[in-house]
């Protein structure tokens, strides 16, 4: 993919973060303040200070939006969707260097809240993807089971399923018994 690692970081957070997610398949991954404060952890996010309900209902309401912009039917409906999004964002951009990362932008406003850095950052990651007219490299798994979502950073943009070890390896053996029995 032509992006930078910012970018693909952004990305990667912005599907973990719909992945935990009901509507992505699988139980709510965000059941508490304590579940956040891991999601923040994980992802490696920085500036965040407290957090506390609001802050988790904040993330979920913009979980779903995100989810919204990812599953959008067209591109023209991504689009609204996320200036939407975009619209209700402070995006201040700042050069950072932090916890082991080179130089890259940040989007958010100094003092953001969680889901505003989050609404920042993965917002314009997904602008760029928008732009660059790459919009097919976001997917939900054709696993028949998993509705997770993830980014096809493949070359030949020929990934299918959110995960090659689990959903890609239970699909592969149940075709190939399939096969054996036919």
């Amino acid at each position: 993919m032509p992006f930078s690692h910012d970018m693909v970081y952004s990305l990667a957070t912005v599907v973990d973060l719909i992945n935990t997610s009901p509507a992505a398949g699988g139980e709510e991954g965000l059941r508490s303040v304590e579940d956040l404060r891991a999601f923040v952890g994980r992802r490696v996010i920085s500036d965040v200070e407290d957090l506390d309900s609001r802050d988790l209902s904040e993330v979920r309401e913009l979980r779903d939006a995100f989810h919204e912009v990812f599953t959008a039917p067209d591109r023209d409906t991504a689009v609204s969707l996320l200036n939407t999004l975009l619209g209700r964002t402070r995006i201040t951009p700042s050069l950072a260097e932090h916890d082991g990362f080179s130089l890259h932008v940040h989007y958010f406003a100094p003092g953001a809240s969680l889901a505003e850095h989050l609404a920042a950052d993965c917002g314009v990651a997904l602008a760029h993807v928008l732009v660059e007219d790459e919009r097919e490299r976001l997917r939900t798994c054709a696993a028949p089971d998993c509705s997770h979502v993830f980014v096809d950073e493949s070359r030949n943009r020929s990934r299918v399923y959110c995960d090659s070890r689990t959903c890609g390896n239970r699909m592969h053996v149940a075709a190939y018994r399939a096969r054996r029995r036919a």
